[in-house]
Order: structure tokens, then sequence, then C-alpha cells
């Protein structure tokens, strides 16, 4: 992704704040340079693009800041009547910060004129940091074309992605949930989510995406076994294996969504004939990963 471009996109989306809006700063040190601020002074974007925030992640970030300072300030508007401000990106540097310990923190004022504005700002430092994950970056992207009514040419031209970057993004919010999860959860990447794509049948799809997890594809890996599904070449599961995945509940999906939510794995419920009995299966993908889990359940 060209910096250039986005930069461009980015100064004549989101003009500098005055020098004389902080209180807590001079106009020197505004002038075009960082400034810190007490970080209690700062509250989260109501517009944050990001949905999820990997504790343990955000725990080593803390250990860098730390150590190594931050390497980017993060990026606010400044509210007058409450004299205190509202982050518009960098929430993750933000929070690791806190974690941290520290009592204050560099900034950069901006001032958005809206909130079009404000989440446009957040999305594109977040694309030029590569902070979000596709199915963030997909959601974000079709809340820009939205707001501010401009197509896929167009927001490719503000974000420096070609048109066909853009569309194959968007197209991953096509995919069922429980692969879009993953996309967030960071088990499958982007290139996997389109290969999966290519498959038309659900119930070959979700097999392919199953596959995926449990013998680690690669992405050309992936490509190829959906090649060959969409060219007859691979015979289906049998019936009632295909059927199974079928009826599976309502319910049972819900809660199964709900656990991978609140553990950030895949997580399969299977029941036998009496519903009352089955199996819970939560996966792990590295050592890390199990420990993550464990800690999570003995909360």
């Amino acid at each position: 992704m060209s910096r250039k471009a986005l930069g461009r996109g980015l100064s004549a989306l989101i003009p500098e704040a005055p020098a004389q809006t902080p209180i807590y700063a001079s106009s020197a040190e505004l002038d075009g340079r960082p400034l810190k601020v007490p970080i209690d002074k700062i509250r989260p974007n109501h517009l944050q693009p990001r949905r999820h925030f990997d504790s343990e992640a955000l725990s080593e970030l803390a250990s860098s800041i730390k150590q190594h300072g931050m390497a980017q300030p993060i990026v606010v508007s400044y509210d007058l009547a409450s004299r205190s401000y509202e982050l518009i990106a960098g929430e993750r540097r933000w929070r690791a910060s806190q974690l941290a310990g520290f009592t204050e923190i560099e900034v950069v004022v901006r001032t958005p004129k809206d909130d079009k504005q404000r989440m446009a700002i957040a999305l594109i430092e977040n694309l030029q940091r590569e902070d979000l994950n596709p199915i963030e970056v997909a959601l974000g992207y079709l809340r820009l074309m939205k707001e501010f009514g401009i197509n896929q040419s167009e927001l490719g031209q503000e974000v420096g992605k070609s048109k066909s970057g853009i569309s194959n993004t968007l197209r991953l919010l096509e995919l069922p949930e429980e692969i879009q999860k993953s996309l967030q959860f960071g088990q499958i990447s982007e290139g996997h989510g389109r290969a999966l794509l290519t498959i038309a049948d659900p119930l070959r799809r979700h097999e392919t995406f199953l596959k995926i997890i449990e013998e680690k594809l690669s992405v050309r890996e992936t490509e190829a076994f959906a090649k060959k599904i969409e060219a007859g070449d691979l015979p289906a599961e049998p019936k009632a294996a295909r059927e199974a995945v079928a009826a599976k509940s309502a319910d049972l999906v819900s809660l199964e969504e709900s656990l991978q939510h609140l553990l950030g794995t895949k997580v399969e419920i299977r029941t036998r004939k009496n519903p009352a009995k089955g199996t819970l299966t939560i996966h792990y993908f590295t050592f890390d990963d199990f420990d993550r889990i464990i800690k999570i359940i003995k909360k």
C-alpha cells in the first residue's frame, strides 16, 4: 500500500487543529509537532472501526512501549466543553500505554468537521499501520462508501488501493459468519477467505473451511483444493455427514459463535442422538494460543 497516497488522502480529509485549541500545550508545541497530554484526559473513539482487541497482544505491545517508547503518536481531537480529548486513531497504543503504567502519551491533535471525517481518518490510519483484520477493513470500506456516497474506484483512490483490491476485500462479507469470525481472529487469512468464495456449494465450502483449520492448509493448497471441487474432481462427503452439518440447530450455532467470540478461537459443539449428551471441542493452534484460552477459562 502506498503511504504517499494515503498521506495525501488523509491531509485532504482531516485538517490540522487550530493551535489554540488544546489547553495542555503551547502554540509552539502544536506547530507541526506531537505533544504530550495526560492519558486520563483521553476517551475512546465512538466510531472505532476495530472490533477486537486481543489481550495478549496488548500486553506484548505494552511491554514493547515500556522498553522502547511509542514509535508514532496517537491521533486525537479536542473537546473544549469537557476539556478532554477523543481518540481518532491509535486505541491499541493508548490501551497498551495504560497497561504500561504511563500517565502521559504523545498525541497529534486534529479537528474533523463531523463523524464522517472522524471515521475516515480512524480507518485510514489503521490501514496505514495494518492494524485491522480483513473483516474490519471490509466493514470500514463499506461504511466509508455509504457515509460519503462514493464508489469502489473513488474509495480506492482515497486509501491507495486498486478497485479490484477493494472489491475482493468487500466480498469477504459474503462469507458465513463462522468463517468471518475465523478471519477476525486470524485463524485463516484473507487469501483463504477468497479461495473459499470460489466454492459455490455452501456445504462444500464449510467442509473446505474445516479442512483448512484441521490440516493447516496454505492459501495455495486451499486454492488448488477449491478448483478441484468446482471442477467436480473431488467427491462430496457422505450424505449423512452433509445432512448433519446442515441440520445443526440455530441455538447450537449461536452458542458456538458466542463461545468463539469469548475464547477467540474455533469452537465446535456436536450432539448425539440424545441431545443431552455430546462433545465440546475447543481448537488451539499454538502453545501460546492454548495458554491464552486456559487463562480465559480459569477467570
